[in-house]
């Protein structure tokens, strides 16, 4: 079977992305893209580098054209994807690149987004642990997926197998990220700005205002262990993003107390039960941490861990490519699922070096 797609916010680096995944996933076939004030032109002349898709043109954004097609991907700024979604209950399948219809506490989006909340959608990193199973038997037949936040997905893939096996104490964790700009999208702003970003290194959303840190502290809520009597209001997180002048990726580094009584050999086993079958999160041998090269164009997060017994903490780096595993593939992954297609349809492992 040939699945018909339309793409929203057809002109942007989450929109792109999504496109470029498509085009090579055969049972795909691309019928419609979409924009707002980039609608009528050509495709080709936002997204050169797609040249398989050339005879395409971008159209409005509007239900009435999103409509009549198997799945329809929203690649649009948070507070934009509800209102299409609302119009689209004909659609078969919806996947929100977007926040949109991430969270499921509305005092947490009223408290880092505002504006509607929307009903939270199955959220799409499969690989993650939701109170003792893998998240991938929830997107089993999903109709409407949230495709995930980059940077909360990276945190929390980096931290869940460790809250969901008690080793580590989610009340004291901090991450720090290096953060590609990409990530920000492709509207003009002068923090963007080459100029700015080049030779420097510039952090942002300090001190507890990042809007991904709802995300992550739901994330490892749903993880939690709650015969030790956490929940989720016991996660704490500092959380410090960084950007640098690399087009692409995300290097996350993020740490939590361990657990008394806890072994290294039980807190390698955590990482190691949790992802050692799986395709896109992969642990590297004791010792060895990933680089963002190691990722870029890849839908695979590469995750080192260490065991600081000198100051009882756990410290997890984890490499993505914020495009692919942060937001594009996360989302064809998780269409993949839940189509009952092959996980890794159109998916590669394998990055782009140099």
């Amino acid at each position: 079977m040939t699945y018909t797609v339309a793409v929203s916010g057809a002109s942007g680096y989450a929109g792109g992305e999504i496109l470029r995944l498509l085009a090579d996933h055969p049972d795909i076939e691309i019928r419609t893209v979409t924009a707002h004030s980039n609608a009528g032109q050509p495709l080709i002349e936002h997204q050169p580098h797609l040249r398989s898709l050339a005879h395409l043109t971008l159209q409005d954004t509007t239900p009435e054209i999103l409509s009549g097609h198997d799945i329809v991907f929203l690649a649009l700024p948070h507070g934009q994807s509800g209102q299409y979604t609302d119009a689209l209950g004909s659609v078969p399948l919806i996947i929100d690149a977007g926040a949109d219809h991430r969270l499921t506490s509305k005092d947490s989006w009223d408290a880092f987004y505002g504006g509607v909340f929307h009903d939270p959608w199955t959220y799409g990193v499969p690989e993650l642990i939701v109170e003792g199973t893998k998240q991938r038997e929830h997107l089993r037949g999903a109709t409407r997926i949230a495709a995930p936040g980059c940077n909360a997905s990276t945190v929390s893939l980096s931290l869940v197998p460790g809250v969901a096996a008690g080793v580590i104490d989610p009340a004291d964790i901090v991450s720090v990220l290096a953060v590609g700009p990409s990530g920000a999208g492709k509207s003009l702003k002068p923090n963007l700005l080459a100029s700015e970003i080049l030779g420097s290194a510039n952090p942002y959303a300090v001190g507890g205002t990042h809007r991904h840190i709802p995300e992550i502290r739901q994330a490892l809520g749903a993880a939690l262990r709650r015969a030790q009597g956490w929940d989720a209001d016991g996660i704490r997180i500092s959380f410090t993003p960084v950007l640098v002048p690399m087009s692409r990726g995300i290097l996350a580094t993020s740490s939590a107390p361990i657990v008394d009584g806890v072994s290294d050999a039980q807190i390698r086993d955590a990482w190691q039960d949790a992802y050692g079958d799986e395709t896109f999160v992969q642990m590297l041998p004791e010792g060895h941490f990933p680089r963002t090269a190691d990722v870029i164009g890849a839908n695979t997060a590469l995750i080192g861990l260490a065991i600081d017994r000198a100051a009882n903490r756990v410290t997890v780096v984890t490499a993505v490519d914020n495009l692919v595993k942060g937001t594009a593939g996360a989302a064809i992954q998780s269409m993949n699922i839940a189509l009952g297609l092959p996980e890794a349809r159109a998916l590669s492992v394998n990055g782009v070096a140099p």
